[in-house]
Order: structure tokens, then sequence, then C-alpha cells
């Protein structure tokens, strides 16, 4: 499939795997899972295309699909692409002003959206927007405020079937360019509102064959679960390779479910987000700490095993003796296995994980009990994956090395600089912004600092995100807050220090974990706001504060801290929609509680 146009990768998988299953997806994690096979898939993916040329679809048409993740955004997309359309994915979560920016940007004139919430926020821009006429709905049971520009999935789906436009689209087919417009991914808008990344097909051949040449123990064996949004990159490059590679992908529409999903579904393959981890972690620390003294030293003598096995000997490539592969087995029988069946990911082929600072500790935790994390790095603008481990030879505190045929090199101020096939040719109606992310000699500017080593890349910090103190010292917040947030009572860190004196912090804590420790350690309180006052809980977090950042500089310590019942949502404006945090928003909701910090000298 290597010189065959990226749309039509689906057409050949049909061809070659038939009834095999493609696709399962269910509405609700107590449904059986139902499923699409690679025929079938083809079939509707030809059907779709025949329906939107039915509405008068022209090339290079910018069509957004609102939704959860459903097995209809893969047939959208893929019919979109061989009509030579544009899709436009837009965040299932996001707001009616972040919807109508969107339409307008991009000038959408159909959309499909999921639910009856993404449907009344479609129907509210329609009614005042000079682009948007139509709405097409997946979800059967959503109630229409008016039939005049709305319709089900169900029924476009027929018209397809019912159409004679086979012609035209094989027409279209044939007029397929590399340097057509495949989708406009807008990127999460920290500061302001978000830009549209233009990816071209030529992007994503290029992502195929680059990720295909790196992760080679993929195969059509393999089951991923699509997890991520798909309106990310991480995930919708990711399901693009599965389909590329015939791997079966089972949809998660509702992300509180992914546990059990992942237990039901035992995948081999997922792509997930550090804090993902994060939280599988802390979960397992906790268990950990209710273990008898006995258990804790079989724990910790079992993971120094598996540290020595898989990093000492593995992954470096070197074959461990018979000695420690006899006791690796003794390991993993008695405690590694059982870890990963309670999460259902003993069957882990490989785990890609992106999208922010993985902590080294976490990472080691895993390939220790034979988790195979595979840590990355990438953006938008680059197609996804800028490089990730290899099977051997990767080393912990790196993001891995660069993919093949792309060229790397460090700028002005440590910034990371890229040229290849997979970057974006720019952001869609920003000559500014355009101009701003490309050098004069055409090398597209991440934003993001770091170093070589090797041929290694080691990233250090999102360059805008950098601040300096009143001293002058300057402080990367997202070390410091990657740090603390492998603690089980941290749920969430904004690390505050700006044209300050010191470093302080605002943290959401894990509160029920608070609430056991208040119960074990007798420390009275008549409600959640009592105990986040309570001076035994701020000062044994101080404590592990200082234990976390061991080893940092005196100017980085977070000097005072404090904690806030909710944390930060996407709801409230202080995530975008890939939970990265809005500083500004932050600073600003909780001045008063950040000049209170700054006012006890």
């Amino acid at each position: 499939m290597k010189n065959l146009h990226f749309s039509q990768s689906v057409f050949a998988q049909a061809k070659k795997y038939g009834k095999k299953p493609a696709m399962y997806y269910r509405e609700n994690v107590t449904d059986e899972w139902s499923h699409i096979s690679w025929a079938g898939f083809g079939h509707q993916v030809s059907a779709i295309a025949k329906a939107l040329l039915e509405l008068g679809v022209v090339e290079q048409q910018r069509i957004a699909q609102f939704s959860q993740n459903k097995m209809e955004n893969l047939i959208v997309d893929f019919a979109l692409y061989n009509i030579r359309a544009a899709m436009v994915p837009i965040y299932a979560t996001s707001t009616t002003p972040q919807v109508e920016y969107i339409v307008n940007d991009a000038e959408i004139e159909l959309i499909f959206v999921g639910n009856q919430e993404q449907y009344n926020i479609a129907y509210d821009v329609l009614q005042d927007s000079k682009y948007l006429k139509k709405i097409i709905v997946f979800d059967k049971t959503v109630v229409f405020a008016e039939k005049e520009n709305t319709m089900y999935f169900a029924d476009f789906l027929l018209l397809g079937l019912e159409s004679s436009k086979h012609f035209e689209v094989q027409q279209r087919q044939s007029e397929l360019l590399e340097s057509d417009l495949a989708c406009i991914l807008y990127t999460s808008g920290t500061t302001g509102n978000p830009k549209g990344a233009m990816l071209l097909h030529s992007n994503f051949d290029e992502a195929m064959t680059s990720n295909t040449s790196r992760l080679t123990s993929i195969t059509d064996k393999d089951i991923s679960i699509a997890f991520l949004p798909l309106s990310h990159v991480f995930e919708r490059t990711w399901c693009y390779l599965c389909i590329f590679k015939g791997v079966t992908i089972y949809i998660n529409l509702n992300p509180t479910e992914i546990q059990q999903t992942i237990k039901d579904v035992h995948p081999t393959l997922m792509c997930a987000v550090p804090r993902f981890w994060e939280k599988v972690y802390s979960g397992v620390q906790e268990n950990i700490s209710k273990f008898s003294p006995l258990m804790k030293g079989i724990v910790t003598w079992a993971i120094a095993i598996g540290y020595k096995h898989n990093l000492d000997y593995l992954r470096i490539g070197k074959k461990p003796d018979l000695y420690l592969q006899l006791r690796y087995a003794f390991a993993d029988k008695l405690i590694f296995s059982k870890v990963k069946r309670t999460l259902g990911i003993e069957n882990a082929n490989l785990l890609p994980t992106a999208g922010a600072k993985l902590s080294d500790e976490i990472l080691v935790f895993f390939r220790s009990i034979g988790v195979p994390i595979t840590y990355g790095y990438g953006l938008t603008e680059t197609t996804a994956t800028v490089s990730c481990f290899e099977y051997t030879g990767f080393e912990v505190g790196t993001v891995g090395t660069i993919m093949p045929e792309l060229e790397i090199r460090i700028g002005e101020d440590s910034e990371i600089q890229l040229k290849g096939k997979t970057i974006f040719p720019g952001y869609f109606n920003k000559p500014d912004a355009n101009a701003a992310s490309f050098t004069e000699d055409g090398w597209f500017k991440t934003g993001d600092a770091g170093y070589l080593k090797g041929s290694a890349i080691v990233m250090t910090e999102r360059i805008k995100d950098l601040f300096k103190t009143s001293n002058g010292k300057y402080i990367a917040p997202q070390e410091i807050e990657t740090r603390l947030g492998v603690d089980k009572y941290i749920e969430q860190v904004a690390v505050i220090g700006d044209e300050r004196n010191y470093v302080t912090a605002i943290i959401a804590p894990a509160i029920p974990a608070l609430e056991e420790y208040a119960k074990k350690n007798k420390i009275e309180y008549q409600n959640v706001d009592e105990l986040l006052k309570s001076p035994e809980i701020h000062d044994m977090l101080h404590n592990r504060i200082v234990i976390l950042q061991k080893g940092m500089a005196n100017y980085e310590l977070i000097k005072r801290f404090s904690l806030i019942k909710k944390g930060f949502s996407m709801e409230s404006g202080e995530l975008t929609n890939t939970l990265k945090m809005r500083r500004a928003v932050i600073m600003q909701k909780y001045k008063t509680l950040i000049d209170e910090m700054y006012a006890k000298q």
C-alpha cells in the first residue's frame, strides 16, 4: 500500500480483509459491542461520498465534525478524502462561541454532530451564521428543533446508497493530488483563539510511511482502542495508521469509561497522554501502600529485578542471563502479570504516549513491570510524531529519536526546529502566524525548547511557558508540575512566579486521598473547606513537595501554595480541549489567592 494515495487505504483493506471486523463500537458501557467489517467500512465510505456529492460538496470544501469518538467519524473522514473535500474536527466539549469561531474561520457550510448537546450548539450557531447551512446528526435519539436544515446520519447514508453518483466519485478520485488539503486541525489556543493547522494528504502519506518504518511490531493481529479524542492529531493519525496496517479498532465513546473498556477489550495498542498513566500509577501505588511490610519488600525486590531485566538488558538489546530470566519470570508471575491483568493491559504490544511531559519515575516503573509505554513527542503541525522511543536503545529522560525523513536543528533560545514531509504548510487564513512560525530558510519553529543527546531529543520546556522571577531567574513550570503530579495527594498544580520574587503554586488536591489521610491521622474537620485549611494537611503536603523537588535549584522551589476545592477544567476555561493549562485565565481567576501568597513575607 506504500504507493497508494492515502485516501484509498480503506478500499484496499476492504478488498484484502472482507468480512474481518474493522471497528467495534457501542453507545454505553453496558451495551454489547457491535462491529463493522472492512467490507462494510469501505461500502459506507463510498455511500457517504456519494451523499456528500448529492449535497453539492465541491473539491476542497471544508466540512466539520463535532462529536465524541464514533465509528461514523472515520467513515466521514475517508468519504471526504475520496471526493477531495477537507475535514475540520471540533472537540466534543467545545462551547457555542468556540464552535462559532471555527465555523466562521473555516467557512463551514455542513457539520456532522454527535449527541443532543452538540446538536443544540450547532443549531444555535446555524441561526446566526452566514456560512452554516446544514446539520447531520449521528445519534438517532437526538430531537431536532426543526427538520428543514437537519437530517440523521442513517438517512444521509441511505441517500448515498440510493445515489447514482458513483462515476462522479470515481472522477474525483482520479483527480486526487498529494497536495490536496486533507483536514484543518485547530490547535489548543492556550493564548487567544485557536489556529487551524492545515494538513495535506502528503503529510498523512509520509506519516504512514515513517511510522510503519519505526513501529515494526504492529500487525493486522493487533487490537487498538480509540480513547483520546479523534479531534486530536495524536488519536486521529494513530487511527489512520491502524487502518493502514489492518488493525481492528474499538471506539471508546465516553472518556470516563476507558478503564472499563480496557478491561473488556484487553487491547494490544492504545495511545494515551501522560495524565492517563499518572492516574494509573497513582492507583497502583495507593494499592501497594496498603500491603504488609513483607509484601512491600517483595514488590520492591520484583521492581528492581524488572528494572535490571527490562532496562539494563533488553533496553540496550542485551540478552539477560538465565538466572535473571528466571527471577524475572517469577516476579512477573507473582506481581507484574497480576497488575497488568487488573488494568486490562496484559496483551499490550505498544502503548504510545505523548502530548505532555511524562515523569521518568512513572516511565521507569511501567517499563520495569513490562508495560511497553513508547514515549514520544509531536505537534498538530507535524502530523503528530516528531520523535519516539525505538524498541531498543531508547534513553530515559529523552522523547526518543527523530522519525525517518525528518530533519532537526536547535535554533535560538534552544528552540527545536524541523523540516520534512510531515510538516504542515501553514495555518488557515493566518499569514502573520505563518510568517512567525517559519524561519527565513524554511524551518518550522516548534516553540519547544530542548537539545540533542546523541540522536535523541531532550525536551526542556515550552518556550512560551517559561517565566522569569523578579530576581531574573528563569523557571520552567511544566518541569515542577510534572514532578508534583506523580503524588497521590495532588490532582492538578499550577506553578506561579512570573515577575514575582519566589515561586508559589495553586494545587487542586485529590480530595478522597486527603479525606483518607485525615481519617487515618485523626484530623477532625466539618467539611471539605475546613479540611483544605487544616494546618496538618498543609504540613503534610509541604513535606511531600520538598521531597518531590529534591535536587532542584533553590529559586525553583515552591515557597508557598494554596489549595482549591474544584480542579481546573475546560468548562471554566482554565484548560484547553487537550488539557493544557491556560495560565493567563488561571492567573486572573485566582488573582486574590495568588496575591495573598505573596503578601505573606
